[in-house]
Order: C-alpha cells, then structure tokens, then sequence
C-alpha cells in the first residue's frame, strides 16, 4: 500500500490532467488565456485607478490599501517560491500542457491567486457591491492556474487561505473598514 502522501500526490496529478485537458477546447484555453493575463496585475491596476480616480479620498485609500496588501504578497510570495522550489505540473509530468510562458520557474504558491484574492478582499471591504464581478473573476483567475498548466491544485488553495489571511490582517490593521458589512 503507498504511503499517504504519495497517493495524495498522485490524486492531485490527476486533477491536474484533467483540468488541463479542458485547455484543449480553444474556447476554454482563450478564457483562461485572458483571465490569466488581466491576474497579471491590468485587471486590479485598473480597478485601483478607477477607484483613485471615481471615488475621492474613499478611493484613493481603498488603492492604496490594496497596493501596500499587494507589495507584501508579491513579496511573501516570492520568498516562498524561492524556499519550496516546487516545479511546475508541466515541468513534472510531459503529459500536462503548458498553454501560456510561465512568468518564473516554480510552482508554489500561486502568485496570482493569492493576489486575487487578497486585493478581492481588500476591495470588497470598501465597495461590497462588487461581489458580482469580483468574486467570479477571482475563481476564474484561480481555476485557470491549473487548466494553464502553471500550478498544482494545492498551490492555488494554499495561496487562497495565505491571500485571505493577508488580506485579513491588513484590514485588522486599518481601523473603521472591515470585510463584515
């Protein structure tokens, strides 16, 4: 009998093949191109001018608020790749595609998803009614990490808890704005 571990790997392998198996259907594959590239950083850059510029000071601070949340994830994130060097599902298995470049050589955690979904939270603190774009975009972001062929399932969840603790604790920080509305 394999060790827990090992089958946990394996398990995750598979989902990995599956999901980028959906990266076949050009209709998908484009879908998850251009989410990707609007997790890139265009997508929240333009929704923290929009704010700064729309807004007033209200605007301006939800911004700032989550650029300073972005700079310490970006951070956090790269020591954590550089500490785990876990490869990519591409690099690991020539049977998962990898349907767009990779913007550096590890794996974990997903820096996009972590980005996502703190600057999410950040914003969502300050305008709740954009859930309805906000939220679908964040899972679209997160799902396309592994129908991109770029990160494992675990990466994406690990960077879910570690953006929503960030994002957590940045708002703890800042008195008089909070994610319970």
């Amino acid at each position: 009998m394999k060790p827990v571990a090992s089958q946990l790997r394996d398990r995750e392998q598979a989902w990995c093949l599956v999901a980028n198996r959906w990266g076949t259907r050009q209709v998908v594959r484009a879908y998850f191109r251009m989410v990707s590239r609007l997790g890139d950083g265009a997508f929240w850059y333009a929704l923290m001018a929009m704010f700064a510029l729309f807004e007033g000071w209200r605007g301006l601070s939800a911004a700032g608020h989550m650029l300073a949340t972005g700079a310490v994830a970006a951070v956090l994130y790269r020591k954590l790749k550089r500490w785990t060097k876990r490869p990519r599902p591409f690099a690991t298995d020539a049977r998962i595609q990898a349907w767009i470049a990779p913007l550096d050589e590890f794996s974990f955690p997903s820096g996009h998803t972590l980005h996502a979904v703190s600057f999410t939270l950040v914003a969502l603190a300050y305008y709740p009614a954009l859930a309805w774009l906000l939220l679908p975009f964040t899972l679209s972001v997160a799902i396309s990490r592994v129908v991109l062929g770029m990160h494992y399932p675990s990466d994406v969840l690990a960077a879910t808890a570690i953006g929503g603790a960030l994002a957590s604790l940045s708002l703890w920080l800042v008195p008089g704005v909070s994610l319970f509305f």
